[in-house]
């Protein structure tokens, strides 16, 4: 099973809050996609995260010249 991306969580996201706004949903119903969209929620955020990491940096060095340098994580938390 291919990994969900960022673009298909933030889909699927979008799907249940229409849902939940429709108010056609049981309690029940409601309380597990809530839950569901919590989760792709949280997702969404890691992978946000995750990106804005991987961000290169302009770093100005001694001499005023500018060079790209990679953005070191601060920890490295692994993914659910």
């Amino acid at each position: 099973m291919p990994k969900k991306t960022f673009e298909q969580a933030m889909k699927q996201l979008e799907q249940i809050v229409q849902e939940l706004e429709s108010g056609d949903l049981t309690l029940e119903k409601a309380i597990k996609k809530f839950e569901e969209g919590m989760q792709l929620s949280k997702f969404c955020a890691r992978k946000l995260d995750e990106t804005e990491k991987q961000v290169t940096l302009l770093m100005k060095d001694a001499s005023g010249g500018v060079s790209a340098v990679a953005f070191e994580p601060e920890n490295n938390e692994p993914e659910d």
